[in-house]
């Protein structure tokens, strides 16, 4: 009997600790610290445009990205933004015959598949006739066992520069009616 009653009081003292704790409403300070790589990114995915509209802007990232192969999932020109993806195979016929031959040592080797790689567009006005423009790329990566094996940031300048570098040149054409 009295086993039992300690049992209780140490079970009521576990579950109002537990209580407090959940109740305590503390958050990091390093929650809303910037890594030293964030300014750098937002550096290479960020570009300023002047004199021009914000729906032409828009319409023009629009069509850039199509150029580029990607299919526009989401737009709302409201509130400027613009999503999109594309899929590509990235099966690497190496990796299958690997993958075949180790099945005969019965060793499941699954390998990469399937790609989808996102797009997020944002503008933002800013002072005057400036408008920011930032986009952001990301890829995730399933293998041959419908796994996600991937799922990052890209970071790599030369696809932000060519994308931007198309943009500017599209927002060149429309701006001059050529």
């Amino acid at each position: 009997m009295k086993l039992g009653r300690i049992f209780k009081t140490c079970m009521i003292l576990i579950c109002l600790s537990a209580f407090l704790v959940a109740c305590q409403n503390r958050i990091l300070k390093e929650a809303f610290t910037l890594s030293p790589e964030s300014l750098k990114d937002r550096q290479l995915q960020t570009r300023i445009f002047e004199d021009t509209d914000e729906k032409e802007l828009l319409t023009a990232s629009a069509a850039v990205l199509q150029d580029l192969g990607y299919t526009i999932d989401e737009t709302e020109v409201r509130v400027g933004v613009i999503a999109c993806s594309r899929d590509r195979d990235v099966t690497d016929p190496g990796e299958v015959v690997l993958s075949i031959a180790l099945l005969f040592l019965g060793i499941n080797h699954p390998y990469a598949e399937r790609q989808k790689v996102l797009a997020s567009l944002v503008t933002k006005p800013l002072n005057g006739e400036r408008i920011a423009v930032r986009i952001t790329f990301q890829h995730m990566v399933w293998n041959s066992d419908y796994v996600m094996i991937k799922n990052e940031q890209i970071n790599e300048p030369e696809i932000y520069q060519e994308f931007f570098s198309k943009l500017s040149k599209s927002v060149f054409l429309v701006a001059h009616e050529i």
